[in-house]
């Protein structure tokens, strides 16, 4: 079971009410157009540098995701360990991971464009991410209407529940993120090191 943290104090505060909400809302809003800003900046909401990633051929989106993975993971295990944030772990169901991954990745092989992208890509003007968007909306609506089964059968296939790799390596959290980080800064080197693009 994931400790959530010994210093941070659990609210008692009632649910904001929708004036009080208002910050939060703009300030959502501010870092969701940020987020589509700088992936349209860094080029991964192009169909063709997507497509590339898929054959191999543009590591651009690889890049990337690796950056984001290593400054992510160092910031939020960082505010954890100083108590300023809660780890809000998702429970680890293998059967729907696997099944879950590989519907996520058939859609954007043939699509091109992930969920973040492809509304960037809409942003940019690329008019054919409107089908993809039109696919994420019928797809939730499926996955909503058949959530109550998906409970009762495929999320029960495997369910180690809330589980983080250094606790079942039984490794210290602070030695295994700094462990990761310097493999994953390696390859990321590695990457723009040898990859043409």
């Amino acid at each position: 079971m994931i400790n959530t943290g010994k210093a941070v104090t659990q609210s008692t505060k009632k649910p904001a009410t929708p004036v009080a909400a208002a910050p939060t809302l703009i300030a959502s809003a501010f870092f969701g157009t940020a987020f589509g800003f700088f992936l349209q900046k860094g080029g991964v909401a192009k169909y063709h540098v997507l497509i590339g990633q898929l054959l191999l051929q543009d590591w651009t989106v690889a890049k990337i995701m690796l950056t984001a993975i290593i400054v992510g993971m160092i910031g939020v295990f960082t505010l954890h360990h100083f108590a300023k944030v809660n780890l809000h772990i998702k429970p680890t169901r293998i059967a729907s991971n696997i099944i879950g991954g590989l519907l996520f990745g058939a859609g954007f092989a043939l699509m091109g464009y992930c969920p973040g992208t492809a509304a960037a890509a809409l942003g940019q003007g690329n008019w054919d991410a409107l089908f993809g968007m039109a696919g994420l909306i019928a797809g939730s609506w499926i996955f909503a209407e058949l959530s109550g089964w998906i409970k009762r059968t495929i999320d029960t296939w495997g369910d180690l529940g809330t589980v983080l790799l250094p606790d079942l390596l039984h490794a210290p959290r602070g030695v295994f993120v700094a462990g990761v980080a310097l493999a994953l800064t390696a390859i990321l080197m590695l990457l723009r090191q040898f990859a043409t693009r």
